[in-house]
Parts: structure tokens; C-alpha cells; sequence
């Protein structure tokens, strides 16, 4: 890598960790417990906005696998979930009424906390309609995972984002408070992915699944990116530079093996398409707080006036991670 270009890229993080430190101001504290936090910790560190009806499954979810606190940035909600996480005796609370795109999509503020409270700590950082399948997740939690990735100096864990879907339109079965969401979305597409490599950051950039084929089949190009790195073991140096798509420094996107290897990696079930969809994409349409003018929003809103049913004749049903290991879809590495 050439040195004009490292030197660019730390220029790119020192500016993304001063914008933290400003938008910090716009962080209103409405619970604190960090004082819990101990120093062997997994924490969970989330921007979100109206999901209330999402976090008793979310929180349960990584509770069991070993997350021990979460930090939390609810960007002005008005459904209750402010309240509710407020309430949880293992959460930490801030709100903010600021832009969420003028945030860079809530990653200014997170790296501002993560700057602040996850220093030396392996971190989970996701949606709210993201939950992390990594090797033996049946019969590991992350903690072991984490000790496993510590004892082979690796500092970060990728994944790719797996949109999951129900059979039939999406509206047809009502999601229930407490759920889990993968009763109803538990299909997903086994292909149909394209990746490429995104030289400058050194991470894979994956694109595709049903969202390219329903919502951007005119033009998959401009189809949401699935590549993500939502595990890290995070030091007061590092940034996010576009959402959790990639990192700064650069050597902690090459979550990948060069060599014709493979190196352990998760998928982020997603659970995006359930009928509660159809509310937020009008929602954040109105907004106009995300990337590119929010054309992402414009086309869900399109598509979904047609209810569409995301099940095709290729869909695969869910049924543990190994069946996305032997997909291809993830991988255990030398993981045993």
C-alpha cells in the first residue's frame, strides 16, 4: 500500500474521530449504568429509532450468547422505546433529536461512545433487526468465540448480511412483541450475490439477494451493501467509516484470507421484511435521513405498494449454521 495513501486514510480517521467528539454534544444521557461495566465485558453498542416492538426478542437474543451491556442511542422515538430501555437494568441510554444522516447514519455518535466506553472491549454492533450467526452458536456463546479470535490476534470478525423473508407478502403474518422474528422470515436467497473489492479500504464489497432482485433489479448496482463487520475488539483509536460496511484502520476490513483460505466469519440474519415493514419504509421516507437521498426508501416504498412476496422458487429454508457454512455463505476457518 502506497504511503500517500496511508497517510490519506489516517487523515480520513483522525477527521471521522473529531466529527465524534462534536456530535457528542448532541447525545442527551437518559440512563447510565457503564459504571456495571467490567473489563472482560462483550458489549453492544446500537442506534435506533421506534423499534419497540423489536427489543424484548433483540435483547433476550444477545443476552443469551453473552453480551453483557448495551449502549444504546435512540435518535428522538416516539413509540416508547426510549422508556423501555431506560427500564433494562443492563443498558445505557442517550437520546438524540439530531440529524441522523447529518450523524453519518448514527456512526458518529456510536463512535463517540465506543471512543469513550468500549476501549479493550470486544464489541457487538448491529440494528436492531440484526442478529449475529457465528461457528457453534448453538453450543458456543461470543465470549468464546471472542477468546478464540483473541488467542489468534485477530481484532475483527465479518459477516454478511443475510436478508431473511417470510413465504407469501410480507403483510400476511402479523409480528408479535417477543417474537422471534425468524418464525415468520425464514427464507433467504442461497445465491444470486455479487462481490467485489473495494482496493482503497482492502474489504469485500458484497451486493445482491432479494432486495437487489425485487426493490433494484433495474439497477443492482445501486442495490444496500452486505458486507459488515459487527464484531470488534475495539480501541479509542479506531472509527467506523461507513456504517459497519468498513473501519478505519484499514487492516481491520481484511476479514477475509488472501491466500486462497478461508478465515472464520458469521452472517447477520436479517430481519428487515416483516409486516411491520411496510409502517417504517413509509416512515423513513418522509424523514429523508438516509444515504443518497434516501433512494433506498424510494424503492422499498414502490415495491411494497404491490405487496410482494420475496419467496422464489430458489428460496432456502433456515435451518442452523451449518447449513450456511456448506453454502458458502460463512465460515468456521480453523475454528474447531
Amino acid at each position: 500500500m502506497r504511503a500517500v495513501q496511508r497517510y490519506k486514510l489516517r487523515l480520513e480517521r483522525k477527521r471521522f474521530l473529531v466529527r465524534a467528539w462534536r456530535k457528542a454534544r448532541e447525545l442527551l444521557l437518559v440512563a447510565d449504568r457503564t459504571d456495571d461495566i467490567r473489563p472482560s465485558d462483550v458489549l453492544c453498542f446500537v442506534t435506533l429509532r421506534n423499534e419497540r416492538i423489536r427489543l424484548p426478542y433483540f435483547l433476550t437474543y444477545y443476552r443469551d450468547r453473552g453480551v453483557s451491556h448495551f449502549i444504546i442511542v435512540d435518535n428522538d422515538s416516539t413509540d416508547g422505546t426510549r422508556e423501555y430501555l431506560a427500564a433494562q437494568g443492563d443498558c445505557s441510554v442517550w437520546m438524540s433529536q439530531g440529524s441522523y444522516k447529518r450523524s453519518r447514519f448514527g456512526m458518529d455518535w456510536l463512535n463517540a461512545l465506543m471512543r469513550q466506553y468500549a476501549h479493550g472491549h470486544w464489541c457487538v454492533v448491529v440494528d436492531p433487526d440484526e442478529f449475529l450467526i457465528y461457528p457453534f452458536c448453538d453450543t458456543r456463546p461470543i465470549p468464546a468465540l471472542t477468546d478464540w479470535l483473541d488467542s489468534s490476534s485477530i481484532k475483527s470478525f465479518g459477516a454478511m448480511l443475510l436478508d431473511m423473508y417470510p413465504k407469501g407478502p410480507i403483510t400476511a403474518q402479523p409480528y408479535n412483541e417477543g417474537q422471534n422474528p425468524f418464525d415468520i422470515a425464514c427464507w433467504f436467497d442461497s445465491g444470486n450475490y455479487m462481490i467485489e473489492r473495494n482496493w482503497n479500504y482492502g474489504n469485500l464489497w458484497i451486493q445482491g439477494g432479494p432486495r437487489a432482485r425485487l426493490f433494484f433489479d433495474q439497477n443492482p448496482e445501486r442495490a444496500p451493501a452486505l458486507n459488515k463487520i459487527p464484531l470488534v475488539k475495539w480501541n479509542k483509536g479506531y472509527a467506523f467509516a461507513s456504517s459497519t460496511h468498513m473501519l478505519l484502520p484499514r487492516g481491520l476490513n481484511l476479514v477475509f484470507d488472501e491466500w486462497g483460505g478461508e478465515k472464520a466469519s458469521g452472517v447477520l440474519m436479517h430481519a428487515k421484511f416483516l409486516d411491520t415493514f411496510t409502517t417504517k419504509a413509509r416512515e423513513e421516507l418522509q424523514r429523508k435521513q438516509h444515504y443518497a437521498n434516501s433512494h433506498e426508501y424510494k424503492a422499498y416504498h414502490s415495491g411494497l405498494n404491490e405487496d410482494p412476496n420475496l419467496w422464489c422458487k430458489w428460496s432456502e429454508r433456515y435451518i442452523n449454521w451449518r447449513q450456511l457454512e456448506i453454502l458458502g455463505l460463512m465460515s468456521k476457518g480453523n475454528w474447531a
